[in-house]
């Protein structure tokens, strides 16, 4: 994980930039987020407290964390999920998706080497707003032996929601690499001592978890819908750059979060 990012491509994350190679979804994710108030808003909220205040090899992770959860909690799902999920078809794709969420900060610790996964999963046990986000995603994304692939059909968009739940909190998952769509917490398990089994299983609930990989791999296939009326080709680009309103303290909305079971409460943002 890089431990910073230049300011080139903190402008890049807030206003998107057109792939004149090839298709590029999180781009279009970014500009279909850009040309709506309210996800603009409370994208720049989190970017800016997790890039722009952070000086070099820290960053406020306790407000990062904090933006991030209000920014899938409160912004359009439709938009935070096409941000989160968008679908890549090369590296520089999924090299931009596996850094919007800055790492940095948000997800890798200033370590040089991950920590053991029982170091978040303990505090995350420990967390009143951590602790129920994960056993929301246990829960949703739990495989179903009696269903012939494992997974049940309809848990794909409560799997979805539940994961994203996880991001800005203390077992914060991100994409791994920039060359497949693999998931997991910022550790390992070389370190766990007499509790690797435990340790291996927490991890697994990210790399080994084959309901949450095909909920992920759904997503594709919903992809021109989710966007259909968020790209319009001909607006001008000019006006849609930067539609953020510091006076407007309202952030209403339907949560994403009411949909996860009632131990997810929204006091706990």
């Amino acid at each position: 994980m890089a431990s910073c990012l230049a300011p080139p491509l903190l402008l890049l994350l807030l206003l998107g930039s057109p792939s004149a190679v090839a298709p590029n979804r999180c781009v279009d994710a970014a500009d279909a987020c850009t040309a709506d108030a309210r996800c603009q808003r409370l994208r720049t909220a989190y970017v800016v407290q997790c890039l722009g205040r952070a000086a070099p090899g820290s960053c406020p992770r306790a407000r990062c964390r904090r933006a991030l959860r209000r920014f899938f909690a409160r912004g359009p799902p439709e938009l935070t999920h096409a941000l989160l999920f968008c679908p890549c078809g090369g590296p520089a794709c999924a090299e931009r998706r596996r850094q919007t969420f800055v790492p940095s900060c948000a997800f890798s610790g200033p370590e040089p080497a991950p920590p053991s996964c029982l170091a978040p999963l303990d505090a995350c046990e420990h967390s009143p707003v951590c602790r129920p986000r994960l056993l929301a995603f246990q829960a949703s994304c739990a495989p179903a032996p009696s269903n012939l692939d494992g997974c049940l059909r309809d848990q794909i968009p409560s799997c979805l929601r539940a994961y994203a739940g996880l991001v800005g909190t203390a077992v914060t998952p991100n994409y791994v690499d920039n060359a497949s769509a693999r998931v997991a917490p910022w550790c390992d398990c070389g370190a766990s001592g007499n509790r690797r089994e435990e340790c291996e299983v927490f991890r697994g609930l990210f790399t080994r978890n084959r309901c949450l990989d095909r909920a992920i791999q759904a997503f594709d296939g919903g992809w021109p819908s989710v966007l259909h009326d968020q790209l319009d080709p001909h607006q001008d680009p000019e006006h849609s750059l930067l539609q953020v309103s510091s006076a407007d303290a309202s952030l209403e909305g339907s949560s994403m979060l009411s949909v996860l079971p009632v131990l997810v409460l929204q006091p706990l943002l």
